[in-house]
């Protein structure tokens, strides 16, 4: 019996070959083999991550409205693209993981301390030119233009090559 517990097992040794045989015992219904501990970690660590992937692009889609709104001369076309990346994405995320919606008010809430804190570092201003709590609905976050008629008219001038 000490053997047993001194072996290591196939999650500590070989991530992928542990994963494959709890597939397979899945598949073919044998519940009784499945490492049943280590499968619920990795199912929680999945929905950890889900969260956690949400959490992220919600901070960024907040920072470039922040910015957008606070700095308007430096607005750009990459702001604007990252707006709608991260609209694209967080839309596609809750396509696949419904669940996730009813989350989506409280995350905005918890990130925007963060987002506030990139944005101060990123448009070197002060804390208090920014509001201390979230400006903007979930719908606006989701649904606001940002027309290209707004873009500064200031173009960052590139090097040419020598």
């Amino acid at each position: 019996m000490a053997k047993a517990l001194d072996k290591p097992s196939l999650y500590d040794t070989d991530y992928v070959a542990w994963l494959a045989e709890q597939v397979a015992h899945l598949r073919a219904g044998r519940l009784r083999a499945l490492d049943v501990n280590n499968v619920a970690e990795e199912l929680e660590g999945l929905m950890k991550s889900q969260r956690q992937q949400l959490e992220n692009r919600l901070e960024v889609l907040i920072l470039h409205l922040l910015k957008w709104d606070h700095q308007p001369e430096q607005r750009s076309n990459r702001w604007r693209a990252s707006v709608e990346e991260q609209r694209s994405r967080i839309r596609r995320l809750l396509r696949d993981s419904p669940s996730l919606k009813r989350e989506v008010g409280p995350m905005c809430r918890d990130v925007f301390a963060d987002a506030v804190r990139v944005a101060v570092i990123e448009t070197r201003t002060s804390e208090s030119a920014f509001p201390q709590t979230l400006p903007y609905t979930v719908e606006e976050m989701f649904e606001r233009e940002l027309p290209a008629e707004e873009l500064s008219d200031q173009r960052p001038t590139r090097k040419k090559p020598a």
